[in-house]
């Protein structure tokens, strides 16, 4: 009799425990690395300098296919979303020779910040990106919102500027 009122008690308070600890793991978000970022024409940005902004970080390459074609879409983005509290960094890969980055950079009259990754700092800090396009997007308290390796879903991404800025 004692038992099948210990398992009454104890089934209960594991489910309770399980949902707790889902709870927290679903809300337990990756926040983003303590980095700054040189430009392409020397200017530093630090993350820490963008609380309070939502923050795309796109990993990309002269060379890829995709980033050039995603790259409109990210002016627009910019474009659109940068005076209500957006942010967009350009990061290229260590291999892109830096001439044909800056080049690209004046040509398509990016607007937004780009940076040469030389060295491979931030492909480490951002946890060892290996494939262009990736795309990291941040909430205005530096907890990662999305991860994207390949192409922007630009629907999908508007839908969560829509949620994310102060409109």
């Amino acid at each position: 009799m004692k038992n099948i009122s210990i398992k009454k008690v104890l089934l209960p308070l594991a489910v309770i425990f399980l949902l707790i600890f889902l709870f927290y793991k679903l809300n337990d978000k990756p926040i983003a690395p303590n980095v700054t970022f040189t430009t392409i024409e020397g200017k530093k940005i630090s993350m820490a300098d963008l609380k309070g902004k939502v923050v795309l970080v796109n990993f990309w390459a002269t060379d890829c296919p995709g980033c050039i074609k995603e790259m409109p879409d990210l002016v627009k983005a910019y474009e659109t979303y940068h005076e209500k509290g957006f942010e967009l960094i350009a990061i290229a890969m260590p291999y892109d020779p830096p001439a044909q980055v800056l080049n690209y950079t004046n040509q398509k009259k990016l607007p937004f910040p780009v940076m040469h990754d030389g060295l491979g700092e931030m492909i480490k800090a951002f946890g060892g990106v290996n494939l262009t396009p990736t795309t990291f997007i941040f909430n205005p308290q530096g907890q990662r919102l999305q991860l994207t390796i390949g192409e922007l879903d630009f629907a999908k991404f508007n839908q969560l500027m829509k949620s994310e800025l102060v409109q």
